[in-house]
This record gives C-alpha cells, structure tokens and sequence, in this order.
C-alpha cells in the first residue's frame, strides 16, 4: 500500500507537466495561423491605396529641412482632406502648398486621385494630380467648415488637366519607407520655364513622414525647374491628424531655391 501509494503521484505529476507544454504549443500555432490569415486579408488592392491616403494625411511642414539646408529649401506648409470619391471608389483628395508664415495664401492648388494600380502594371498605388477648373473657389478648402466647401459633385467636376501620375510599389522589408515610385520614363509633358517634360518621386516613410521631389526638364535633359539636391522631406505637425483620422493628403512639392525668387502661377522659379 504504502509503494503503491508513493508511485501513483509520479506518472500523473509528469503527464500533467506535458499538458500544459502541449496546450501552449498548440494555442501558438492557431494563433500564428489566425495572424497569418489577417495580415494576408490585410493587403489587398484597396488597403494599399487607403494606407498610402492616411500615410500621406494631414499638415506637414519641411522645417527641419529648411533649417538644414536654407538655400536650397523652404519651410512649406503642405495640407490635404478628402474633397469627393468616385464611383469606383477612387479618392479624390484636396491639396495646397502655401509658405509656413502665409498659410492663407496657397501658391500651389491640386486635386488628387489616389486608387489601386491597374493590374496589368508591376505597382500596388496610384498617385495622380490634376488642375483645378476654378482654383480661387478652394483656397484654404481644409481649414473651412464642411459646410462652405464645394459640394463632392461640384469637386469631381472641377477636375481639371491631368499633370502626373506617380506609381508606387511596397518598400523591401527592412527599408525606412513603405511605399516609394515615380512618374513613369520619360515623365508627363510639361511647359513651364522652358520644360519639355517632367517627373515625380515619392516616397512615403514611416511615421507619415513624405519625400517628394518634382523637377522639369528640357529636350536636351537639362533640369530647368525643381531642386536638384534632392526631395523636399515633409514631416507631420504635432498637431496633424493621426494616421487613423478621415484625413488625407497627396502631395506635390514646389521647385525652389531662394526666397528672393518669384512665383510665377504654382511654381516657384529656380535658375
């Protein structure tokens, strides 16, 4: 009795000691495949072009770059909201670009449409930017109330000449940024300050800090307008919304050098 009762405990102790090691096991790998089908559910067409929307959401300055570097750059303010959608689901995203201290006076005013790359193409968003049939009409568009902003129908049909389109793929694992493309070879025609084409990089980073870089070119290939440095970096204000927020926000960077240089319609000339 007393062997018996001293040997039962030991082969219970040792199966209870397996069991919870198998229930562990066994929970980690239902929930790795519960993760797995998530994330996969995550990245379809449409979740790429709504992420790059939010990435590129809110008010954004180049502060820190124009601190570094001021005779190349400004301290540009950058805002966007959502102007209209369109019937495929397309956003149509308002954007202006104003100096920091003169917010109120935009020298640059764009309507964007942000949707999935077509299939066919070797890209996950598509970044387009447009002219805007009656500028004067949206000045300042996001820092007014809903209600005294053009209606969305009223937006769809002021979109005006097509200017760029940016096509952008995922960023390799382990890069900075999330999303980086350009205008496609040979970029959009293009006639300002002697330009006979133009082209557009954007890269998206992380934190929803943006690079944008826009230059014109001559038929010699000679840049004639845009920095040539580098992109503009513009990084979120403290108080811009979050990536969470109904907010967003493509952009397009103005070409400039020094202060004392003119606007002229939405560009800033550089020599």
């Amino acid at each position: 009795m007393g062997t018996g009762s001293g040997s039962d405990p030991e082969p219970s102790s040792s199966g209870w000691s397996r069991a919870p090691g198998l229930v562990v096991k066994t929970l980690f790998l239902i929930g790795g495949a519960v993760l797995l089908k998530r994330l996969t559910k995550s990245t379809t067409r449409w979740d790429h072009s709504h992420v790059v929307s939010r990435s590129l959401s809110g008010e954004k300055f180049s502060k820190e770059q124009a601190s570094r570097d001021p005779d190349n750059y400004f301290n540009i303010r950058m805002l966007s909201c959502p102007a209209a959608e369109m019937v495929d689901g397309s956003e149509v995203l308002y954007l202006e670009q104003a100096f920091w201290r003169t917010p109120q006076k935009p020298f640059r005013q764009r309507l964007y449409m942000v949707k999935p790359c077509p299939k066919e193409l070797k890209c996950d968003v598509e970044v387009s930017s447009y002219a805007i049939r009656d500028a004067e009409e949206y000045k300042n568009f996001c820092d007014r109330p809903k209600d005294q902003r053009p209606l969305p129908e009223e937006v769809i049909g002021d979109i005006g000449e097509h200017l760029t389109t940016m096509q952008l793929r995922c960023c390799d694992r382990g890069k900075r940024c999330l999303y980086e493309g350009s205008a496609p070879p040979g970029g959009f025609p293009n006639s300002w300050n002697g330009a006979s084409y133009c082209t557009s990089d954007l890269t998206v980073l992380k934190n929803n800090e943006i690079h944008l870089w826009d230059r014109g070119f001559d038929d010699d290939g000679n840049q004639v307008w845009g920095p040539k440095q580098g992109p503009y970096e513009f990084k979120p204000a403290l108080s811009s919304p979050s990536v969470n927020s109904d907010v967003f926000s493509p952009l397009i960077i103005s070409p400039q050098s020094t202060l004392d240089k003119p606007i002229k319609g939405s560009f800033i000339l550089q020599e």
